[in-house]
């Protein structure tokens, strides 16, 4: 059985639990102090990138296009074979690893080195491009991005609940139904279709905002300061809970193998208990996201200064870098090793006895990566996370408020950015 949580606890940290903890919020605290104090306009808001001419030629290539095509496809087309066809046991088929190493986890470097690119080898969108209509549906009014995160909702409810979630076939039934259901909306709507309802995509560009490559207005690609690309996300009340929802899925990942729930939840039925675990999770980091921004400044706001979202989505582009933060944190161990096997089995796809990469009896190495760089990893993915939250919580606070109002009006946000960087480092810790 693929183990799908994650990595395992940290029990072997190079510094005490408690003392780790309060460095952390330590850190924010101050950061958002040295902000407050130093940085009274917002520097991000109408920053324009260095347009990258040369680039945006070879990207926007029709060579270039159809190679990345080709790949999406060849790349659909093994993961479905090797799920539907392959060996029926996880551990030798590579399709859940790729699915849930490769393609889930990847997405997070991809996103984050190259941009926006994972809609151009979008093997959906290649697929439903080639139904050829002279005109499409138009979206359904006050869609936002809500297909996306219930198709969201979906993946993570099988990956970390559901028992028989690396089995095979059960990675091909929920790979075929979710490619059949995005192809045939393209079809009826139209490429516009996933940028607001295919789960990876609108996750792979999210994500991608936080890139120092990005496009710019006119199109063209820009090396930019990635948090001045993080400050254009779109004040959509969908983003919101698609960015809550992976906060609280990462954190019942880490609740989920504590000692503590594995003796609460023993003898009782698995599905249901996790079920509602992972719906109060996201419903906790939901209510406190939403408290905090809603309580920030709301008295001194400018009329018409945020969006259709409100306050909660005029800051919850503050959220990418957490989450970010916290997915390095939980899957970073599990990539490293576990991304292995997904380059052995494929030397044998479909269970035919071959080896065609010559891999074939090569066992995964755990010995390249120690205890103490993999927990320094964690701890410091989500410090990071969160100190570059503040920074760009800060940044549209000082947009949004006089200089006068500008500490004051951030302390609830400051408070939840501190609960969640605790929280983080003990979820990662706790065995």
């Amino acid at each position: 059985m693929l183990p799908l949580h994650g990595i395992g606890g940290r029990g072997d940290l190079p510094v005490p639990l408690w003392l780790a903890i309060y460095s952390a919020g330590a850190a924010v605290v101050v950061s958002f102090f040295a902000l407050a104090a130093f940085w009274s306009r917002p520097r991000f808001e109408r920053t324009t990138g260095r347009p990258l001419e040369v680039l945006t030629r070879l990207v926007d290539h029709p060579a270039t296009r159809v190679v990345l095509k080709l790949a999406g496809l060849v790349a659909l087309a093994f993961l479905l074979g090797a799920a539907w066809i392959g060996n029926p046991e996880p551990s030798l088929n590579p399709a859940p690893t790729w699915l849930y190493v490769w393609i889930w986890v990847g997405i997070i470097p991809l996103s984050l080195l190259c941009g926006p690119i994972w809609r151009l080898a979008n093997p959906l969108r290649t697929i439903a491009g080639l139904v050829r209509r002279t005109s499409y549906r138009p979206l359904p009014g006050g869609i936002a991005y809500w297909p996306a995160v219930a198709g969201l909702a979906g993946f993570l409810w099988l990956e970390l609940v559901y028992p028989e979630g690396s089995d095979p076939r059960v990675v091909a039934i929920f790979a075929t139904t979710y490619a059949v259901v995005n192809v045939a909306a393209g079809i009826v709507y139209g490429p516009s279709w996933f940028a607001i309802g295919d789960s990876f995509e609108v996750y792979a560009e999210t994500l991608g905002r936080l890139s120092p490559i990005g496009r710019g207005a006119r199109g063209r690609l820009e090396l930019r300061n990635p948090l001045a690309g993080l400050a254009t996300m779109p004040q959509q009340p969908g983003i919101v809970g698609l960015l809550c929802l992976l906060l609280g899925s990462t954190a019942f990942d880490g609740i989920s193998r504590w000692s503590a729930w594995t003796r609460l939840t023993g003898g009782l039925d698995r599905i249901l208990v996790y079920t509602l675990g992972l719906m109060a999770a996201v419903a906790i980091v939901t209510a406190l996201f939403l408290l905090a921004a809603r309580t920030t400044g709301a008295a001194q706001i400018r009329p018409g200064a945020v969006g259709a979202a409100g306050l909660p989505g005029a800051f919850v582009h503050s959220l990418v870098p957490i989450a970010i933060g916290y997915a390095v944190a939980h899957y970073f161990s599990f990539a490293m090793f576990q991304g292995q096997e997904g380059w052995l089995l494929a030397t044998d796809p479909f269970g035919r006895g071959w080896d065609l990469l010559g891999t074939g009896g090569t066992r995964i190495d755990y010995a390249f990566l120690g205890t103490g760089l993999i927990a320094g990893v964690q701890i410091g993915a989500i410090v990071l996370g969160h100190v570059l939250g503040v920074v760009s919580a800060h940044d549209r606070a000082a947009d949004l408020f006089r200089r006068r109002q500008l500490r004051r009006a951030q302390y609830p946000m400051l408070a939840a950015m501190v609960a969640f960087t605790a929280g983080g480092i003990a979820l990662v810790t706790a065995s």
